[in-house]
């Protein structure tokens, strides 16, 4: 039976998925099989496991620093927001449909027996688990039918390490605060705090670190600096949305999208040095790029109506008009098509026009597609032909099917053995539907090598694959985690999670 250890914070984004990645790793290193858990994440970022199942990918993240295949188990809850207010359900890698807030809340009791059997699936499997938690355990009007904070440590019988995040201010009123307001009960369950994302010199912090500890009778097992580590974001609270990378001779927009999911897609192009990748949000930012990219979106129809709001879609229609490259992948492609219809109300019914830059019509469809796929460009146009023969390794996840006249872009093999076209091509501007499909390297280097050959430079290196590249980084973040927390601690913790 599995020993177990859950990660909670005193608010979204204070470092919980980077901290469970992290002890996957240590773990795995000290010869232990890992795996993670959270019951139920809300991202649209998310991954496909080999199945054809779609969960969070902070858990599909954690999985791989594990050494493991991430497993729908893993994340058996996964709600992706539609709107303000409402998310769509998705239930051990399936979507039961979109729901509101306070549906959403008055369903999810229902949700514990599922979220507790995946559980227990993985506690005979495995040695240990590494548990997240979600937001902050002292939300306490959500606390009723909690299935993800003290809810799940209760039913897991889970010691807890807290987390908070030093570098927004207020640390420390933050993790008093937070154990303060838990019952009792839950109170008992936390077994040690962390301090994360600290710069600066820790001596200057002990005193605090003191008080902290008298004050709350638990005692402080780490203080994390903030970490040089590139590991794949969990949402759209990434700071990498929020600014680019100043150097570099190609200047590679992606267009920030209210809803935009799965934009670690890009990735590996922010990592070649040749290129300046940034978010931009209005017409003015976006200027006279090497290339503009639609990435992928939730609610592709909705999105499409902010763009036109913004006067995104006229200045990405007069970038092409020059001449400028465009692509787009999953939402972004259907954008770029010239209709979207959606007669079952997949996205809320209606239809409307596209960009129009590529000859396809999009049908959105109430059943979503998902499964992991291979290929090689074929069809790639104009600036982007040397993208042809490029392999790629991806995903699909997406609600619609696009039928369109013209090149195909690409050719796909599924894990199913069907081979099938995907994506279209006019001139500069292409669209598919893979996420993902830069990571191996090969395409990354062509589409580079392509911006460069358009501005009359040599062409560049070779590019790191993605792999490779990923179990570099977790190395790494181990490594500054075995500085950081007391390993000895958290091993004690591990040992007597039955003690009070």
């Amino acid at each position: 039976m599995a020993r177990s250890i859950m990660i909670q914070g005193t608010a979204s984004n204070a470092g919980k998925s980077l901290l469970c990645a992290g002890l996957c790793r240590i773990f795995r290193q000290d010869g232990y099989k890992v795996a993670p858990f959270k019951a139920q994440n809300m991202a649209l970022n998310s991954a496909v496991t080999p199945d054809g199942l779609e969960m969070g990918r902070a858990q599909a993240v954690q999985a791989q620093a594990a050494g493991i295949d991430p497993d729908v188990r893993m994340n058996p809850i996964l709600l992706k927001p539609t709107g303000e207010m409402g998310s769509q359900v998705i239930v051990n890698g399936a979507p039961v449909g979109t729901m509101s807030a306070a549906d959403y809340f008055s369903y999810r009791r229902q949700l514990i027996p599922k979220v507790m059997e995946a559980y227990h699936s993985l506690e005979g499997e495995y040695d240990i688990l590494v548990l997240e938690g979600a937001g902050s355990p002292a939300e306490i009007n959500l606390r009723r039918d909690d299935i993800v904070n003290m809810g799940m440590a209760r039913r897991a019988n889970s010691p807890v390490l807290l987390c908070g995040d030093i570098d927004r201010g207020g640390v420390f009123a933050a993790l008093y605060g937070t154990v303060a307001l838990l019952e009792r009960e839950e109170q008992e369950l936390i077994r040690g705090l962390v301090i994360n994302k600290f710069r600066g010199d820790v001596e200057i912090l002990r005193p605090g670190l003191a008080q902290l500890e008298g004050l709350t009778g638990k005692p402080v097992v780490g203080v994390v600096p903030m970490l040089e580590v590139d590991v794949d974001d969990e949402d759209s609270l990434s700071a990498r949305l929020e600014g680019g990378k100043e150097r570099g001779v190609l200047d590679v927009a992606v267009i920030r999208l209210p809803r935009i999911s799965n934009f670690t897609d890009f990735n590996p192009l922010e990592r070649m040095g040749e290129i300046a990748l940034r978010y931009v949000r209005r017409a003015e930012e976006l200027g006279i790029p090497d290339l503009v990219i639609l990435p992928g979106t939730k609610s592709t129809m909705e999105d499409l109506r902010w763009l036109r709001a913004c006067g995104l879609a006229e200045a990405i229609l007069a970038h092409a008009a020059r001449g400028g490259a465009v692509c787009g992948i999953c939402g972004g492609y259907q954008m770029l098509c010239r209709t979207l219809s959606d007669p079952e109300g997949a996205e809320g019914g209606g239809s409307m026009p596209g960009l129009g830059l590529l000859e396809g019509e999009t049908v959105f469809l109430p059943r979503k597609t998902r499964r992991r796929v291979t290929g090689r460009f074929r069809g790639a146009q104009g600036i982007f032909a040397p993208l042809n023969g490029a392999p790629f390794r991806g995903y699909e996840i997406h609600m619609g099917i696009t039928r369109g006249e013209g090149a195909p872009l690409a050719q796909l093999e599924s894990g199913e053995g069907e081979s099938r076209p995907d994506g279209l091509a006019a001139g500069n501007v292409w669209g598919c539907y893979v996420h993902g499909l830069f990571d191996q390297g090969a395409a990354a280097a062509a589409l580079r090598d392509a911006l460069l050959t358009r501005r009359g430079l040599p062409p560049g290196g070779g590019a790191e694959n993605g792999w490779d590249y990923a179990q570099g980084q977790y190395d790494a973040l181990a490594d500054a985690l075995r500085q950081a927390l007391d390993m000895e601690k958290i091993y004690e913790i591990l040992d007597r999670r039955d003690s009070r």
